[in-house]
């Protein structure tokens, strides 16, 4: 089993007040900057890249990062700089970038040029992860929703092709033109970087995936619908002729660790103050999707059959607050307690989902950095060597264990 930290790098110096008087009342795309101090950010930097080289020490196999745009839920706007910091300050663990938003970029042979750079700089540990963004990069980056699945996929293609193809060639697509195609740095790792592809759902992305035989990292939907997802992951790959196993599937989870269960659970409280923004006002609608942006695109029949209930797109960060935050828990929704705890609901989880690759969501929203390191060398002392043994008894091959 693959096991890979994660944090969003929140920025929280601002207060429900500020959001309530933006305009929507939303505290992504248009929550002013006027609320941003660099000197705090710089400290949210600081303090992430310390806690990532503490994650290579504890153990995990992987660092990953994401990406999103105006909103000081995540810091990661350009994740691909922190991910070059990462490859010169770490040394074993996969730097898993979940992923760039392909649709927004009107260039992605220069995205094909930067991320063959960290690979080359990480002497291989790139794993590129792509996305289609939320409605938000497409608002910010005045981006045509209604081509975002379009864009994403040829750009895709493009990205592959400047990595895998000599140059020089010309590209003449739908949403791009090159007349010459020719990125003199191509990555490391051959014939290219692992791909793996998160999202909550779409059905039309885990058919994608699937036929590309792409890990799909599901983002800490409920169960339920997980199983659903992996049950059509697994019908288009037995009809493309494999058998989809743990090492096509991931799981990101938000889980927290501290001495005690009381302990674990007032500070993991922080999560409720996180990447859905302090006081938890709701987004617009629209910001999120924006008109074109779920257009459906053409399912198989066979599909469609499986699809007669239609998933539950529900990312945890829509719908906690303190008023459920015991339920959510309880549900194992989200993981707090002590090491003993903490093991023993990750299993639970484990022998449902049977997930090799498995995202520790470790701290965010207002849990601090010292509760965060703590929660690191609780990780590294006891809870990472027991998933090692749980991952080998259920036998959870990762991607790099079990070739997808």
């Amino acid at each position: 089993m693959f096991i890979m930290r994660f944090t969003e790098r929140p920025y929280v110096a601002y207060t429900e007040s500020d959001v309530r008087s933006s305009f929507r009342n939303s505290v992504r795309l248009t929550f002013s900057n006027a609320h941003f101090d660099p000197q705090v950010g710089a400290r949210v930097y600081d303090e992430a890249f310390e806690e990532n080289q503490y994650a290579e020490e504890a153990g995990f196999d992987g660092i990953m990062l994401n990406e999103h745009h105006n909103t000081p839920t995540c810091m990661g706007a350009t994740m691909n700089l922190e991910a070059a910091v990462l490859a010169r300050i770490t040394r074993k663990p996969k730097i898993v970038l979940l992923g760039n938003p392909l649709p927004i970029f009107d260039n992605p042979v220069r995205l094909a040029e930067e991320l063959a750079e960290i690979d080359m700089m990480s002497h291989g540990r790139l794993v590129s992860g792509f996305v289609r963004g939320t409605g938000v990069e497409s608002w910010a980056t005045n981006t045509n929703p209604i081509h975002n699945r379009e864009r994403f996929q040829e750009a895709h293609d493009l990205v592959i092709k400047a990595w895998t193809t000599p140059g020089p060639f010309r590209w003449e697509g739908k949403h791009y033109q090159f007349r010459v195609v020719n990125p003199f740095q191509v990555p490391m790792q051959k014939p290219h970087p692992p791909v793996w592809i998160p999202g909550v759902g779409s059905p039309e992305t885990l058919v994608w995936s699937a036929q590309h035989r792409y890990p799909y990292i599901y983002l800490e939907t409920d169960q339920e619908s997980t199983l659903q997802m992996m049950n059509i992951y697994g019908h288009v790959a037995r009809g493309l002729g494999y058998q989809a196993g743990p090492q096509h599937f991931g799981y990101l989870w938000r889980i927290h660790v501290q001495d005690t269960d009381e302990k674990a659970s007032e500070v993991g409280r922080g999560f409720l103050i996180g990447n859905a923004g302090v006081g938890r006002v709701p987004m617009p609608v629209d910001f999120m999707a924006p008109p074109g942006y779920n257009l459906r695109g053409q399912l198989p029949k066979d599909v469609l059959e499986l699809y007669k209930k239609p998933l539950r797109h529900d990312p945890l960060y829509g719908g906690v607050d303190a008023a459920n935050w015991e339920q959510v828990t309880e549900s194992n929704r989200v993981v707090v307690g002590s090491p003993k705890t903490v093991i023993r609901k990750i299993r639970q989880g484990l022998e449902m989902l049977r997930p090799g690759i498995l995202g520790v969501w470790s701290n965010d929203g207002t849990i601090g950095h010292r509760d965060s390191m703590r929660c690191l060398q609780l990780m590294k002392e006891e809870v990472l060597p027991a998933l090692r043994e749980i991952g080998k008894e259920l036998d959870l091959p990762g991607p790099f264990e079990a070739a997808p």
